[in-house]
């Protein structure tokens, strides 16, 4: 399946992989400190395992970043 991931195409053999899976493949670091949003849409966290991706799907992944005042 072609899944757009930040912009970019990407190509996924297995079928039905999930939000947490895909995680895991990408090598998230701080996967706490990541919104993932599905074709514009955001998931909670709390289905992350459950959220499955499908042909053509668009998943953007939005870290949190710290800052603070000078």
């Amino acid at each position: 399946m072609q899944v757009e991931i930040n912009g970019e195409q990407q190509h996924m053999e297995e079928e039905n992989l999930s939000i947490a899976e895909l995680l895991k493949r990408r090598k998230v670091e701080s996967p706490a400190m990541v919104m993932v949003q599905l074709n514009g849409e955001f998931v909670d966290r709390e289905e992350y395992g459950t959220t499955t991706l499908s042909d053509r799907d668009r998943v953007e992944f939005l870290y949190f970043m710290g800052g603070g005042a000078r």
